[in-house]
């Protein structure tokens, strides 16, 4: 009897708990999802392609094994960890139009998504202070940033991601999610799985603004790095110099643009958008994930000389 009276108390109320989330494609596209399947292949695969020769030239090169260059690795490997992250939800949403992924699932991707999110925006930021000190102190440049040290570096940065974004899946875990259950990409977002639930959310919601602050300030201190770097240049005597130096820096500040543009305009949408556009959000969600990942090694293997180089030597191209 007593069993009976819970289970119909459980039934009428709207607190039911939810099993399942479901991601979206393109809204109102979804008989063409197969189609647009094709270009995310493509793109994944240029992506993961890319970043594996990036890795595997400045491996086997020893005239690469430079801070420059490992510092490119980093960005390289997290670039792989956003692709092959996101990689398994999406290609079930716009191949198979499996859009159903359980909350233990979903959690464990945003983890990874916004550990690698924040690994690449930190890996950014010492590459700023790597092109600052190359330009400001090229004679101290290679006693200060030894192999060693970069590693040290890179290492402290991991962690720091790692933690920083760890809480987010257990935080997530002690909601209760009812009456909802729709997602608003094809991969998990913190910041989107949380909306979905019935309990009370403020400690994600401001942990998740204190995580997105990071990233910010990352963007800031990268901002403040060029402004010694231009204060820098602008004291160098010769205009061929000048340019020299500068050149150095185009392709971080491409990578820069590449990465910060989306997910800044990402975050906005999620967190202030009143009057948000469905398909721009959507649009702007997989650029951040797809583009970044793509451009960065088509980028640097057009813009840094060393790398294009030593890539089409090992294609037997030159």
């Amino acid at each position: 009897m007593l069993f009976n009276l819970l289970t119909m108390h459980t039934l009428n109320s709207s607190e039911i708990e939810i099993s399942t989330f479901f991601l979206v494609g393109i809204p109102g596209l979804e008989h063409i999802h197969v189609w647009i399947s094709i270009p995310i292949c493509l793109m994944y695969l240029v992506a993961i392609l890319g970043n594996c020769a990036i890795l595997f030239v400045i491996r086997t090169e020893p005239s690469l094994h430079a801070p420059m260059y490992y510092f490119l690795s980093m960005l390289a490997v997290s670039d792989l960890g956003l692709s092959l992250s996101s990689l398994p939800t999406m290609l079930r949403v716009f191949l198979f139009n499996a859009t159903g992924i359980s909350p233990n699932a979903c959690f464990a991707q945003e983890f990874f998504i916004h550990g690698f999110t924040d690994m690449e925006s930190s890996v950014l930021l010492l590459m700023s202070f790597d092109r600052f000190l190359a330009i400001h102190n090229p004679l101290r440049y290679s006693s200060i940033l030894t192999s060693a040290r970069v590693a040290k570096i890179g290492l402290v940065f991991l962690i720091k991601s790692i933690f920083l974004v760890l809480p987010f899946p257990f935080t997530l875990k002690r909601l209760t999610y009812c009456r909802k259950s729709l997602l608003s990409h094809s991969y998990c977002l913190h910041q989107d799985v949380m909306k979905l639930a019935c309990s009370d959310n403020t400690v994600n919601f401001f942990y998740g603004f204190f995580v997105a602050l990071c990233v910010i300030a990352d963007s800031v201190f990268i901002a403040v790095s060029y402004v010694f770097i231009l204060k820098t240049v602008m004291g160098i005597g010769s205009h061929k110099e000048r340019f020299k130096a500068l050149n150095t820096c185009v392709s971080h500040i491409c990578a820069v643009l590449i990465f910060y543009v989306p997910i800044i305009a990402l975050a906005s949408i999620h967190r202030f958008g009143k009057h948000k556009s469905l398909m721009a959000m959507i649009l702007i969600a997989n650029i951040f994930l797809l583009v970044p990942p793509l451009m960065n090694p088509i980028v640097y293997c057009v813009k840094t000389q060393q790398i294009r180089e030593k890539f089409l030597g090992k294609l037997g191209l030159r």
